[in-house]
């Protein structure tokens, strides 16, 4: 029986692993990131993948690096077949790569070479890209510079949020997965070299593109909106407040509005809360201050009692 070793470690690598245990096959060791602390408490916390494959009995390995001479031995000891990568957090050195007999493949969430890197999914809805998908690519010793063996697309919806696309992301990468492994263990499938013209880098996310910008286009805003939502999420500032803002949908100016600057709290006369951008303005839907629970707009106006919110009935 085919020999597997899975490393990955959130979310979006535990569905190709119970995709896997659910399909039969054989995953004789998996690897994940170690246990993080979390929550008020830091309490030490195991990842998804750690998790399910405690729970089926699967050896697991946290090592913070796979650099070592130890780690390689042990890894080149369990003496796989093939070993199936999705979002597990560590580059793998050459000896990594080389000691499954047919090496290593990746689960990566784009249509390679668009969004090499940490953050595609969440880059595709910031670029406003109408479509992506899964690559299943053989690793080599690049940043998902690998050659491709399988790829399946997928549509980006205008309200996708990170959250949404991932969680459809994750389905497809899965059942991707079980397309194409079988043609891979018998050496069926041939894997095509990525193409030099469209590359692009994911980069990983930081918190401080939390802060909102609105001196640019009003959908450029809105997509930075849904591509940040969970996490880092987007934030602005009202009365010295900072304002997480939740959901929004962009609209335009008429021509006959008022010039606002951007970055103006507009309360419409048919009541809607704006935010004035350099071209355009969103619509904003839910919000929350801080300490407070996330509101609607209604009730986030009904208990203001600030001065910077421009209320175009009283002009």
């Amino acid at each position: 029986m085919t020999k597997i070793i899975f490393m990955g470690t959130p979310e979006f690598a535990l569905a190709p692993l119970q995709a896997l245990v659910e399909a039969g096959y054989s995953v004789v060791a998996v690897y994940t990131q170690p246990p993080r602390p979390k929550g008020r408490g830091h309490a030490e916390t195991t990842s998804p993948v750690h998790q399910f494959a405690l729970e089926q009995g699967i050896s697991v390995y946290t090592p913070f690096t796979l650099k070592s001479q130890q780690e390689q031995e042990q890894f080149q000891q369990l003496n796989a077949d093939i070993a199936i990568v999705a979002a597990y957090g560590l580059l793998l050195p050459k000896q990594i790569l080389e000691a499954p007999k047919l090496g290593c493949i990746n689960i990566h969430a784009s249509l390679l070479p668009r969004w090499r890197g940490a953050a595609p999914i969440h880059r595709t809805i910031e670029a406003g890209d109408t479509e992506t998908g899964i690559t299943i690519m053989q690793m080599d010793e690049g940043l998902d510079t690998g050659s491709m063996l399988y790829t399946k697309k997928i549509s980006v919806g205008v309200a996708d949020t990170s959250q949404t696309l991932h969680d459809k992301m994750l389905a497809l990468g899965a059942q991707s997965l079980l397309d194409c492994l079988p043609n891979i263990l018998s050496k069926y499938l041939q894997s095509t070299p990525q193409p030099f013209e469209g590359i692009t880098y994911a980069h990983k996310l930081k918190k401080e593109e939390s802060i909102l910008n609105f001196d640019c286009d009003a959908g450029a805003i809105l997509r930075k909106i849904r591509a940040l939502m969970p996490w880092p999420g987007t934030t602005t500032t009202l009365d010295g407040e900072v304002i997480k803002i939740l959901e929004a949908a962009e609209i335009k100016i008429v021509s006959n509005a008022p010039p606002y600057s951007p970055g103006t709290w507009i309360v419409t006369e048919d009541h809607k809360l704006l935010i004035s951008c350099k071209t355009g303005a969103i619509q904003l839907k839910m919000l929350q201050r801080p300490g407070s629970k996330p509101v609607s707009c209604n009730d986030f106006l009904n208990g203001y009692r600030g001065t910077n919110i421009i209320f175009e009935n009283t002009i």
